[in-house]
């Protein structure tokens, strides 16, 4: 069995989002640009995430995607903290707005 190898041991989070084509008003282009900039802002948001990244589908490979964060967290306490945060929940009217399907998956490494 092939196991995950990151050196940053913690509870990962990772969600990933393919985007409406057209949504509050914008190209899909522009909403995925609004969407990572806002993410990028909570690279900090709380103490204990570990690791923050958010990617952006690369065109001409093969995506099923079009954004995705991947972050670790302390432990369980802080990834609540993050989720329960007000700048958190007050990203998510947009992110309800401009996506059309959310995959998300917590694992301990």
């Amino acid at each position: 069995m092939n196991q995950f190898n990151s050196s940053i041991k913690g509870l990962r989070h990772i969600v990933m989002w393919r985007l409406k084509d057209e949504a509050a008003g914008q190209p899909k282009a522009e909403n995925i640009l609004k969407a990572q900039e806002a993410l990028m802002r909570f690279s900090n948001l709380v103490p204990g995430i570990e690791l923050f990244e958010v990617g952006l589908k690369t065109d001409g490979l093969d995506c099923t995607c079009d954004l995705i964060l991947n972050s670790i967290f302390k432990d369980e306490a802080a990834l609540k903290a993050y989720q329960n945060h007000p700048d958190h929940l007050a990203i998510k009217p947009l992110m309800k707005a401009i996506v059309e399907q959310r995959q998300c998956m917590d694992f301990w490494q």
